[in-house]
């Protein structure tokens, strides 16, 4: 099936495609040779745009118009990770019974999330969470270009700090 040119008045063949919407790349019409160049000559993306939203449009390139999200934003992995890791719903952390570890409390599971943490067995609930801190600073994907390998450390570090808070919370 051959189309005609969709320019007012043109009957000649249209074997090119023409945008009809800026941000629609599925709608076109068909145009000739002639009036192809004319359309390319004339078409301005940004015509109707202020100078906010050609800017915006710029910096949204980078990201090929996807959404993206920053460290701090509610929704970021890591955040929740931080914030569910660190989280005393019920106070367990407060309460002075539950400021030390004793040894002979401790199971493989827990002596193992110190080993993790390089902590000792008599560390102190305030020793664990400042080196988780720090554990969490240190091995961040974004302080370390995303690497994998410490990515998997940081997983190894949340998962034996929530080992203890478990340990911490059943001993109540």
């Amino acid at each position: 099936m051959k189309n005609i040119c969709d320019w007012e008045n043109c009957k000649e063949l249209g074997k090119y495609k023409a945008p009809i919407e800026r941000d629609n790349s599925r709608k076109f019409k068909y145009l000739c040779l002639e009036h192809i160049k004319i359309f390319n000559k004339n078409w301005n993306y940004f015509s109707n745009m202020s100078q906010e939203e050609v800017e915006y449009f710029i910096k949204s390139d980078l990201t090929w118009h996807k959404p993206t999200k920053s460290f701090g934003s509610s929704d970021n992995f890591f955040k929740v990770l931080w914030n569910n890791a660190l989280e005393d719903k019920i106070s367990i952390f407060k309460n002075h019974g539950f400021k030390n570890f004793k040894e002979s409390k401790l199971s493989e599971k827990d002596r193992h999330a110190l080993e993790v943490l390089g902590l000792k067995s008599e560390a102190k609930w305030s020793d664990i969470q400042k080196k988780f801190k720090g554990l969490v600073k240190k091995y961040h994907p974004d302080k370390n270009r995303g690497s994998k390998k410490y990515e998997d450390i940081l997983k190894r570090v949340t998962l034996a700090y929530s080992q203890l808070k478990l340990s911490v919370s059943k001993q109540k």
